[in-house]
């Protein structure tokens, strides 16, 4: 049951953290960042925040600016969710959505091969034609 109460605070956390992120006046935190999943201690003392900013030429100077605003994006947290503890916040960037996109497009790349393969069976009539009798 602990685990259930555990998924939820950390989709809570994830949501406004989310929001409490498009707000900040940071000008390293700028730009589209997506919170893709939080993941909090059992006592709920530490949360680990994985971000992935749209733009991955500056990811870095990203994680500084939200770390150097963790007091503030806590303290926020702390007001808007009833928690006994408000979780210390650590960020780590997060590749999933473009190893995600890149996966996308491999499987893509494969199935238009797959497609021009058939496409190239079928006009050297290698396929079988529908309706043939069959000759056993």
């Amino acid at each position: 049951m602990a685990s259930y109460r555990i998924d939820r605070i950390n989709e809570d956390i994830r949501k406004e953290l989310s929001q409490l992120i498009r707000n900040l006046k940071d000008p390293r935190v700028q730009g589209m960042i997506s919170v893709t999943r939080t993941e909090t201690a059992n006592d709920l003392r530490y949360c680990t925040v994985y971000v992935s900013p749209l733009d991955k030429g500056d990811v870095k100077e990203v994680i500084k600016g939200l770390k150097s605003a963790s007091g503030f994006l806590r303290r926020e947290l702390g007001h808007n969710m009833s928690l006994r503890y408000t979780p210390e916040l650590t960020f780590v960037a997060d590749d999933s959505i473009e190893r995600g996109s890149r996966i996308i497009q491999m499987i893509n790349h494969i199935s238009a091969q797959d497609a021009e393969k058939a496409a190239q069976a079928e006009g050297a009539g290698t396929a079988p034609e529908e309706g043939a009798p069959d000759h056993d």
